[in-house]
């Protein structure tokens, strides 16, 4: 009997952590401004260190959740002062397997390091957009003061 009950109470805990992710992302999502974007984590094998993520525009910052989380605190925040768009490709090999379907990938400079960005070609329009669109004497990486 008690294995039953532990069986039971490993599903329960279960079910609750995967609807509080349910919820966070629904809030997370329902604020406006924010995409689903994948970042990889992890360079050093072709293809791999991929994580799901949500990313919410927060002013001058991109603000990047995990998915399978249940931190209130962005896992990365990369102000676009520092962002620079590198290139922009489609996913190769297993990368097409960890990035959501139909996903672009931008590689970015980010202070010196590549941070590469996986979302739908819609919010890559979007992102490029805000990157791109700044307050009135800030001055974007490359560019002339407006």
């Amino acid at each position: 009997m008690k294995l039953i009950e532990i069986v039971v109470l490993i599903l329960a805990v279960l079910a609750l952590f995967l609807a509080a992710v349910v919820i966070r992302r629904r809030l997370l999502l329902r604020g406006g401004g924010a995409i689903d974007m994948s970042l990889r984590l992890r360079t050093t094998r072709m293809g791999r260190g991929w994580a799901l993520g949500i990313a919410r525009y927060g002013g001058d910052r991109l603000e990047w959740y995990r998915v399978f989380t249940l931190s209130p605190r962005p896992a990365r925040v990369l102000p676009r002062a520092a962002l620079e768009v590198a290139s922009r490709r489609a996913p190769e090999g297993p990368e097409t397997m960890l990035v959501q379907a139909g996903s672009i990938i931008i590689s970015c400079r980010y202070r010196g390091d590549e941070v590469q960005l996986a979302m739908s070609s819609e919010a890559v329009t979007g992102f490029l957009s805000w990157l791109e669109s700044s307050p009135p004497g800030y001055t974007l990486p490359g560019h002339a003061a407006r």
